[in-house]
């Protein structure tokens, strides 16, 4: 399965110029074994005491780990397919520097999955109603039982974030910036995984939808700034955007664990029913979500500061600029005329004033 094009230098064989070269047809390979396991078909057995309605829905458990792997990969393929046949294209014609050039890929790839997950999953928001019954997100808790949209839509989820970790060795991402990808990835994945654990899938369906819509706004802002330094319009909507989603997380998560989980039926820690409706995890699930979006405000806080020093210093060197150009404008008449006027006071020009 061909997806990147080959240089013509061959590097050494399994060296780490090959690796990243070809990891896409690596990958490839390693996804068609589990997509030979799909080929034969095991049935399970089914209880005739469960109501039927039950057929349709799934749980989670331990061997959603190798799902989650597949689809890993399958993200890995997919990151590959974007960068060569879309952005790498984009790149070569606006010849950007190795700066914006990082960073329009970082923004081409997350715009793509933003735009994709936040559609899918408003999709699944509005055929469950979760929107327009708010009281279904802590009703009839543990909600142990999904529909497949449901579980599939999480196992995607888990196994995108956890494909970015390797992505940071294929991209050859800068030792500086891997640090703040790495708190990212890990942030994404310790709150996704923890909902999908704790049966808070539904809170944890919104919360995403609500999130992904805000950053794909951004990467987008970000994506027109490249191709455009004076269109910044998008950035003032997205702070604003930015900030009423995290006032809306905060209420979200509070009236779901707090409220709405403190005053369920079922209250008590039970591993084999999915029940962890208890006080000490629900104040671990809020401390987290909130630390998070105070963390999120700090940053958010920091780059807005960042923007506007930018803003003011390209104020101030444009101002610089211009002043030394009509200084020498001024210049270049007051010399004109002090010429003129030093040939009016010559002895030729008063003889010629007294005759």
């Amino acid at each position: 399965m061909g997806i990147r094009k080959k240089p013509n230098k061959n590097p050494p064989v399994m060296s780490h110029e090959f690796i990243i070269q070809n990891h896409a047809d690596i990958v490839s390979c390693v996804a068609m074994v589990f997509l030979l396991g799909l080929m034969f078909e095991v049935r399970p057995r089914v209880d005739s005491d469960k109501p039927q309605s039950n057929l349709n829905m799934f749980h989670h458990g331990i061997k959603d780990l190798a799902t989650i792997f597949f689809y890993m990969l399958v993200a890995i393929i997919m990151h590959a397919i974007i960068q060569e046949y879309v952005l790498d294209k984009i790149n070569r014609k606006k010849h950007f520097s190795k700066t914006k050039h990082s960073k329009f890929n970082e923004s081409g790839q997350l715009s793509a999955f933003y735009l994709f997950s936040f559609g899918w999953g408003a999709s699944i928001l509005l055929s469950e109603n979760f929107l327009s019954n708010p009281v279904s997100l802590w009703e009839e808790y543990p909600h142990t039982l999904m529909h497949f949209q449901m579980k599939f839509y999480y196992i995607c989820q888990m196994g995108y974030w956890l494909h970015a970790l390797p992505e940071l060795y294929f991209q050859k991402t800068k030792k500086e910036d891997i640090p703040r990808q790495l708190v990212y990835i890990s942030l994404y994945l310790v709150h996704i995984a923890g909902a999908y654990i704790l049966n808070l899938n539904r809170l944890g369906l919104v919360l995403l939808v609500l999130h992904y819509f805000v950053e794909f706004l951004f990467h987008v802002s970000r994506l027109v700034y490249f191709s455009n330094e004076n269109r910044q319009i998008g950035f003032t909507v997205w702070a604003v955007l930015f900030v009423l989603g995290r006032l809306l997380t905060l209420s979200l998560s509070v009236l779901t664990v707090g409220f709405g989980l403190s005053t369920a039926e079922k209250q008590g820690f039970d591993l084999a029913t999915g029940n962890f409706n208890v006080l000490f995890v629900r104040v671990t699930v809020l401390a987290a979500i909130c630390l998070t979006q105070a963390f999120m405000m700090w940053k958010f806080i920091n780059f807005q500061l960042r923007r506007w020093r930018e803003h003011a210093q390209a104020q101030t060197l444009k101002k610089k600029q211009v002043a030394p150009k009509s200084k020498s404008k001024k210049d270049k008449a007051n010399g004109v005329n002090g010429v003129n006027s030093h040939a009016a006071d010559s002895p030729r020009a008063r003889k010629e004033k007294s005759s």
